[in-house]
């Protein structure tokens, strides 16, 4: 069903995968939008290797919750890992492509727990974190990736 990289011999292995996805914070979410255009939205995520799932949260409408509710099948994309060996002009950058089903989570319960997770990847202050919860976790919505496939690669940009 999902093709195979053309270029294996670039092929990150499911370690170097997981470390992209952890220490990266940002990708970029593709969905099927309005008049069959594609759609992408950079957004924040959160890997969890326990589900196998990426976490995002967001409002309760919107572009991309209108688009998942018509088409679950979304791509997600993160690249970083960049760097550059001495003596050589061009950068190494690492690249992870995720294909899978979103699942729409708006059980209070649930999106409070992975808004919390969430948060977690970022150096704000608990206080921040609680207050914003409090006042906007009835207006938030939490999507998941289920994957399908996922696969990763290091490009050198010559």
């Amino acid at each position: 069903m999902f093709r195979k990289m053309r270029r294996s011999p670039q092929a990150l292995s499911r370690e170097e995968i997981t470390e992209l996805l952890n220490t990266e914070t940002r990708g970029v979410m593709s969905v099927q939008g309005d008049d069959g255009y594609p759609y992408g939205v950079p957004i924040n995520h959160l890997y969890d290797e326990e589900t196998n799932r990426l976490y995002f949260h967001g409002a309760t409408f919107g572009h991309r919750v209108d688009a998942v509710k018509k088409d679950p099948k979304v791509s997600y994309c993160v690249f970083g890992g960049e760097y550059q060996e001495e003596g050589d002009w061009a950068r190494y950058v690492k690249s992870v492509i995720i294909f899978g089903k979103a699942v729409l989570i708006d059980d209070p319960d649930e999106v409070v727990k992975w808004s919390r997770a969430l948060c977690g990847k970022f150096p704000c202050p608990q206080e921040y974190v609680d207050s914003e919860i409090e006042k906007d976790a009835a207006r938030t919505l939490v999507i998941a990736i289920d994957i399908e496939d996922m696969n990763g690669k290091l490009v050198h940009e010559a």
